[in-house]
């Protein structure tokens, strides 16, 4: 995920070298290569800590599923299409934030090309437009594109403003899920000599204590309408 979006403001990137008259692929920080844009790469740094925030507070707040996600035999994870639509979406917002730095870098280098004692042309700011800006007499300032916040959601109905991975309606039948699936997976694995002795002792035990059982030392207030009517309320209620 953090590759796929790498590569969006990569490619948004290009376009902003492209749209001041730059070459993508002459880079300054980065090492040219044929396989790459190294002047887009370098462009991309200031922003890449703002993507990785973007997804830090993706995946901490809504729960990923495993069809979105397809696995090679080499082990390389690829992203599935359905799924992949939805980073592409911050496309924009990656434009907005990588725009101030290629016109400042486009600035830089027509700057270095010109003697100190010519006067040094302005270039246009196609990007962020801020020539435009201060020509009507505003102050421009770059306002800093934020994370979009994504609610933490339930992981079965997707309900919104949950504090845990389920909201209350589901919680109840996801932990019976999750208890039998833990039940089948400890009598599924092989038990040592040990630990069946032990499992067969437990057994003996109770087995002996529901012999000695008496229903008739029970109190009398504990019947089963107070069971049902007081006592397995609190039980649902849990802690």
């Amino acid at each position: 995920m953090l590759n796929y979006l790498y590569a969006v403001l990569e490619s948004e990137a290009r376009l902003a070298a492209a749209a001041l008259g730059l070459d993508p692929g002459l880079g300054v920080l980065h090492a040219d290569s044929g396989n790459r844009d190294s002047l887009a790469l370098d462009l991309l740094e200031p922003v890449r800590p703002q993507v990785d925030s973007y997804l830090l507070d993706w995946i901490t707040r809504e729960p990923l599923s495993r069809q979105w996600f397809f696995e090679q035999r080499n082990g390389n994870c690829r992203l599935m299409g359905p799924f992949a639509a939805t980073p592409s979406e911050s496309a924009s917002m990656w434009k907005r934030a990588v725009a101030p730095t290629a016109e400042w870098v486009a600035q830089v280098l027509w700057n270095s090309q010109h003697g100190s004692s010519k006067p040094v042309q302005q270039l246009p700011t196609r990007l962020i437009h801020r020539r435009r800006s201060e020509g009507r007499g505003n102050d421009f300032k770059v306002q800093p594109s934020t994370a979009p916040h994504h609610a933490r959601i339930c992981n079965v109905c997707g309900a919104e403003g949950v504090k845990n991975r389920y909201c209350r309606s589901c919680a109840v039948d996801a932990s019976s899920e999750n208890m039998a699936q833990v039940a089948l997976i400890g009598h599924t694995r092989p038990k040592s000599k040990k630990a069946k002795a032990r499992i067969s002792k437990f057994i003996s035990d109770h087995a002996v204590a529901n012999t000695w059982w008496d229903p008739s030392s029970l109190p009398d207030w504990l019947t089963e309408q107070c069971y049902v009517e007081q006592i397995q309320p609190l039980l649902r209620e849990g802690p």
